[in-house]
This record gives structure tokens, C-alpha cells and sequence, in this order.
């Protein structure tokens, strides 16, 4: 598998139309905006980067900015991975994988200790993304943080290195 033609983007302010509109197609596809994704959506600045968080984004060539995600702090080494999502367009290049496993790094780099994930069973294909990079299905996290959204059915924490490199050497 290549990703010679996708491109990590790190937070920008000038990206955050990108952020918002590329969560909110997949959200609105799938379910409806609820207040906590239109406050995350709306105010990416406050809710995440300037409290501790990150985003990040996947440019693929040709097409542009294609996929963003964000790790939201929760608390001291306590990180969600949220609103990650990749544009219609873009489905099967492994924009999502790329973007995963750069998300995951950069999770390390911020010194989380717990990096976990809120979705739905509805999710399929994100959640066989998931898996493959490490994250399991969470009681804990579900009854800590699984209220946050009304479409909440599944929660995950990643047990991978938190290197973000699944077959380095020890």
C-alpha cells in the first residue's frame, strides 16, 4: 500500500471551513448535527486547539484537502479522537488509514495516557478502520464519556503503542 499521493496538513485557521464542512457532510449523512457538534464544528479554535487538542488534515493530490481529524483533551494524558472524516470523493485511497496513523503519532507527541474514541454501530466501515489500528470496544469509556452524543452506541480505546508505529522493533 502507498500514500505517495496524500499529505498530512497540520491546523491552520484558514482550514477550519475544510474542518467544518467535511464533518458535517458525513454527520448529516448518517445522522443529524447535535449541539456538541455544532459548538466542536463551529469554534474549532476554542473547543480544540487552544485548550490542548490538535487537528489534523489529509490533502491528497489532485483533490485538495480531503479528510481532517481532531484529538480533543479531555483531561490530564486523556485525549478523544474526533470528528475525523474523509469527503465522498476521496473514499478508497486510504485517506482515512493516513490520517488515522498520523492522528495517533501526534496523540504520543501530546503525551496521552488514554486515547479514546466515541461512535456509532452504524459506522461500520470506521470501525473496521479502528480495530485495524488498535482500538478496542470499552465499557469504561462508554459509561465515562458515551453521553456526549445522543447517536453514542459504541466507545473505544486504543491499546496500540502509543508510538503510532503498530511493528517497531522493541
Amino acid at each position: 500500500m502507498t500514500f505517495a499521493d496524500l499529505k498530512i496538513l497540520n491546523w491552520r485557521d484558514d482550514l477550519a471551513t475544510d474542518f467544518h464542512d467535511i464533518n458535517a457532510e458525513w454527520i448529516r449523512t448518517m445522522f443529524a448535527l447535535e449541539d456538541t457538534d455544532r459548538d466542536v464544528l463551529e469554534n474549532p479554535r476554542a473547543r480544540i486547539i487552544d485548550p490542548g487538542g490538535d487537528i489534523l488534515f489529509v490533502e491528497a493530490e489532485g483533490l485538495g484537502v480531503v479528510g481532517a481529524c481532531a484529538l480533543q483533551k479531555t483531561g490530564e494524558g486523556r485525549f478523544e479522537l474526533t470528528k475525523m472524516g474523509v469527503r465522498e470523493s476521496a473514499r478508497g485511497r486510504k485517506a482515512g488509514e493516513f490520517l488515522l496513523d498520523a492522528m495517533i503519532r501526534r496523540a504520543h507527541d501530546r503525551g496521552a495516557e488514554t486515547l479514546y474514541l466515541l461512535t456509532n454501530a452504524r459506522c461500520v466501515a470506521a470501525i473496521h478502520l479502528y480495530e485495524k489500528a488498535g482500538f478496542v470496544h470499552d465499557a469504561e469509556i462508554m459509561r465515562d464519556y458515551g453521553a456526549r452524543y445522543q447517536r453514542c452506541d459504541v466507545a473505544m480505546r486504543y491499546v496500540g503503542p502509543l508510538s503510532g508505529q503498530k511493528d517497531a522493533p522493541a
